[in-house]
Parts: C-alpha cells; structure tokens; sequence
C-alpha cells in the first residue's frame, strides 16, 4: 500500500446516490456455465504478483469466472474510483481502506454484505477484530479484511558501523533516535541521520499516540490537532529538520522518494511499514544493508501509533454480484492470506498467518511488524476524512520549512478540520 503519498479530495457524496438510482446491479450471467469477467482494482504494484496468484488459484476453482487485475497507483487511484462509480463503470471488486470506508459506505458506493455473508456462512471471527470493525459502518459490513499494518524502524546497517553506533532495538525512545541520528548525519558525505516526511501515516501518526494526543475525538465530532500533546508528537518530526538538521528539507523528501534514500545509503533511519519490505529487497543495496527494529516509544516509554487495514469492497453498482461475492469469499479465504503472507508484501487479517510473514523474508527481521500490532489504535477517519486529511498535509508545510511553528499550524489544521466535520452528514 502506499499510504506515504497525499490523499486527493473526493467529490461530494450526493453524485453516488444518483448513479446508483440509475444503475442496475442485476447478475449478468448467473449460470455457472456463464463466462464472466471481473474488474478488480488495486493501488499497489508490489502486490501485483500476489494478487495474480490468487486469481489464478480462483480461476482454477471457477473456470467460468476470469479476473482482470486494474493497478492505479495511489496518487490517482480515489479520484479514478470516484469517477467510475459515480458513472457506473467502476471495477466489481476493489481495494478499500479505512480512510474511506464509511465515505463509500454511507454514499451508497459498495455494497453492504451481510445477506451474503450470511449465506455462505462466512466466518468473519478469523480476521482481526479492529480491521472486521473498522469496516462494519451502521451494523452492516462492507468490506472483507483483507490485511493490517505494523510499524517499525528501519536502519542501515552499514551507516552504524562505520559511524560506530550501536543498532536500535526495543530499549529505544525519541531521545535515542535524535542521539543517534546526530551521530549518523555526515555532511560532506551527504549523508543523514534520519529522514522526516511530511506523510502522517508515517510520521506523526506514528507518534502523537505515544504522548496520548489525538487526530480526532472518540465521537468523531472534533479535531484534536490544537491538543499540545498532539503538537508535541508533530514537533519531534520538525525538529529533525529546523533544529538539529539531521534530516533531508522537506524540497528534498519531495523530489525523491524517503524509501529510496534509505536504500540508496543517503539516510540512516526511516519509520516504515509492513507493506515495504519487499520493495527494499528489490534494491540490492537495500537487501544487504537494511534491517528493521521496533518502532521507538514516546518519552514515557508508550509505543502506540495508528495503524490502518485493507479490505476487498463489492461495488453496489456491479452487474455480476454473485460473481463478486464468490470472489470475494476467495479473496478473504485462508488460501489467499497464506499466498499473501508468504510474499511477505501485507500481514494478512485472516488471524493465524502473521508467522508466515514474518518468515517470508529472513534477511528482514520482520516479526517486529507483528510484535508491534498489539500497540496498534484505530485509524484516524470520519465519514468524509479526505475533507481534512488532505487539507492538514498541505498546512504542515509551513511547519516543515519553518515558515511557522507547529502549535500555530496545528491551531489552523484544528479550525479547518472542525468546520469540516460540522458539515459532514452524520
């Protein structure tokens, strides 16, 4: 998944209801001996082969059925979605994060799946419980878990041992990574400590839960971006750029990628996810030189972060529901999470299966993606969440170039948040 880019602003939720009032949803080519083919839609290229396998191993149980992948990388994968749905093109099947979850889900969007559900007798007790509840909106499900993000520290190895710096390992707090980043930063080599992105779900959403701050009230109903914990858990990140210059400037971070800087040698430490080590292995560099430590703890020594989930979603607008749903059924079955897992691209939802993840790569230590899951709070979202999200990103800019402090930023991202919530239909 990736989450490190910029939410794109959804249109309003008033053009889904339209669609779907003049779109049928009838089954086309019910009959077994019906050849059907799905759209299934996805953001991620690294999953690609994962995905192909398991739509193989359905096409082998259902010959009847053919699925065609969609990638739309992330920066533009909502607004096509958006798009399409609204004129009742979009793809059967398609990927769904919590973000978005009740945006799509009240706006009539995809399709709740409780009949079917019911029906097939479907288990929903095997995922984990906070993904199974992120996508159950108004008592009804609309989506099937599909996998869920752990956390933690990459480093480079070979950076320490050159600077003689000892590795990071679950002792360290905030304290300890500006240390070390200050140890690791070497100018004339072009060389940083650490790397700072302004991306929330891989930076400050990773830390403002740690000093008991908040993105937004339990009700939903108010922003918690002027709280000072909050401003406190943004600070340690602009502090890495404007005050102890152990980072890249945010110009940088934005002409090249902060993954690529970690497997290129350029930065020492990265915060990164457990959807990214496949692709640090496919940089040799990265391969033989990057490991992974527990994500840092607050000052007190509490590790919680935010932490999102995926779920393949039904459009309420397709043609071959009962197709989908067979599909879907595949999609979160325990075959499909044990292709997913031992890729080592997602931590699969369907509980059990986190071992083969962690297996999937030893050169990686991955199993500290799934140790850090217990400290995992609930994602950040309301019914129309990009109507803030992608405002508060923008705002922080000035935070991370130092034009403004981050209390005062906060201040403005909370007034903005606030007026938008206010005007979301609840």
């Amino acid at each position: 998944m990736k989450s490190v880019r910029r939410l794109l602003s959804l249109l309003l939720v008033a053009p889904f209801l339209a669609a779907a009032a003049c779109s049928g949803s009838s089954d086309s080519g019910g009959g077994d001996d019906k050849q059907v083919t799905l759209t299934y839609a996805i953001w991620d290229q690294a999953q690609v082969a994962a995905m192909k396998q398991i739509i193989s191993e359905f096409h082998s149980q259902h010959p009847n059925i053919d699925v065609q992948v969609q990638v739309t990388p992330w920066e533009s994968y909502w607004t096509k979605l958006q798009t399409a749905v609204t004129a009742g093109t979009g793809p059967d099947v398609f990927w769904m994060t919590m973000v978005y979850a009740k945006y799509y889900a009240t706006g009539g969007g995809i399709a709740p799946l409780d009949d079917q559900i019911k029906s097939s007798k479907m288990d929903m007790g095997v995922y984990v419980p906070a993904v199974t509840k992120a996508y159950t909106i108004d008592g009804k499900v609309f989506g099937i878990p599909k996998d869920v993000n752990g956390f933690g520290l990459c480093y480079n190895k070979q950076l320490f041992d050159a600077a003689k710096v000892k590795y990071p390992d679950e002792s360290w707090t905030w304290s300890d990574v500006i240390a070390a980043a200050q140890k690791l930063t070497n100018p004339q080599k072009g060389v940083y400590g650490f790397v700072a992105p302004e991306a929330d779900e891989l930076s400050w959403y990773l830390t403002v839960p740690q000093v008991g701050g908040q993105i937004i009230s339990p009700d939903g109903k108010s922003s918690g971006y002027d709280q000072p914990a909050t401003v406190k858990g943004i600070q340690f990140w602009t502090d890495m750029i404007t005050k102890y210059h152990v980072s890249p400037t945010l110009q940088q971070t934005t002409d090249t990628d902060p993954l690529a800087m970690l497997t290129s040698g350029k930065v020492a430490m990265r915060y990164c996810g457990s959807w990214e080590p496949e692709e640090i292995a496919a940089v040799p560099y990265g391969k033989a030189n990057i490991d992974i430590a527990p994500l840092p703890a607050g000052p007190d020594g509490n590790r919680n972060y935010y932490s999102n989930g995926l779920a393949n979603s039904m459009s309420a607008k397709t043609q071959r529901r009962e197709q989908a749903w067979e599909f879907l059924q595949f999609l979160g079955s325990e075959r499909a999470a044990e292709i997913q897992a031992k890729t080592g691209t997602v931590i699969p939802a369907y509980e059990g299966h986190a071992d083969a993840y962690a297996k999937a790569m030893p050169e990686f230590d991955l199993q500290v993606f799934v140790d850090q899951l217990k400290y995992a709070q609930p994602f950040p979202a309301s019914t129309d969440t990009a109507a803030w999200r992608d405002d508060a990103t923008k705002q922080f800019a000035d935070a991370w170039t130092g034009k403004a402090s981050v209390e005062e930023v906060s201040r403005g991202v909370a007034a903005k948040m606030n007026d938008a919530l206010s005007k979301e239909k609840k």
